[in-house]
């Protein structure tokens, strides 16, 4: 049988009736998933949520970049959670830089939200946790600049998109890259698909975002991986049992499933 995991999936954002549906299916090939997390609230039920469905979900805790920063008080209560559930989290997530906050108000400052990656960087060296990276175009070299400074090799970009030469920068450095759903239909996602290793490949589906092509109108699923996967073997000219063996593997290889 060949089994997939999710390696980046906001179930805190699925209504209890859509929790529901997303687990009423046949679940017999997915073996896990990574929820990552948005604020402490957000951090709070994904607790939950890997506490009820243990160990098939694992959780990651942090701070989302595409908001308007925390105040002082409000960072230093989430730090202060996160260090006191360490031990429950397997990784630190999602942060990163905000990109498409900048896209809407050029005039966005990003230096603060530079220190507060940083700062979780350096906690992810500290207490030992991958990081997941909400990083792309322009945003990617200042976070490889980061990971590079505190040596933080366990780090996860998911839906990557960025020119080649950061992308070749990011393999060299062993860092990991996740593919959604639209590598079905976007020619931009097919091109990273194709020239990144497969030995540092992972899926997701970043769920409930929903995606288009022939996923419209469709609550995300974890199980749209199943499509994801055929479509990676197709572009890299692998065969297809290998493909899920080897993105299944590296999964669990860096999540520790």
């Amino acid at each position: 049988m060949n089994h997939i995991i999710d390696a980046h999936i906001h179930l805190d954002h699925y209504s209890d009736n859509e929790l529901t549906r997303l687990f009423n299916h046949d679940l017999s090939t997915l073996k896990g998933l990574l929820s990552v997390s948005f604020n402490l609230a957000s951090n709070k039920r994904n607790l939950e949520l890997a506490r009820a469905y243990s160990p098939f979900i694992k959780c990651a805790f942090g701070y989302h970049p595409e908001q308007p920063l925390p105040s002082d008080s409000e960072m230093a209560d989430l730090l202060d959670w996160m260090s006191k559930h360490r031990t429950d989290m397997t990784a630190i997530g999602e942060v990163g830089l905000p990109y498409y906050m900048r896209q809407q108000n050029p005039g966005l400052c990003r230096d603060r939200y530079v220190e507060l990656l940083e700062e979780y960087i350096k906690l992810a060296v500290k207490w030992n946790k991958p990081i997941v990276l909400h990083a792309v175009y322009d945003d990617a070299q200042i976070v490889c600049a980061l990971l590079e400074k505190h040596n933080a090799g366990r780090a996860h970009f998911h839906w990557f998109k960025g020119d080649s030469l950061t992308t070749e920068r990011m393999a060299r450095n062993g860092y990991y890259v996740s593919v959604t759903p639209d590598v079905l239909y976007e020619s931009e996602i097919q091109e990273l698909t194709k020239d990144y290793p497969i030995d540092q490949l992972m899926t997701e589906t970043d769920g409930p975002w929903p995606f288009q092509g022939p996923f419209a109108g469709q609550l995300t699923h974890p199980l749209m991986i199943h499509q994801s996967i055929a479509k990676i073997a197709k572009i890299q000219q692998l065969e297809l049992e290998l493909v899920y063996k080897t993105i299944y593997q590296n999964t669990v290889r860096f999540y520790g499933f």
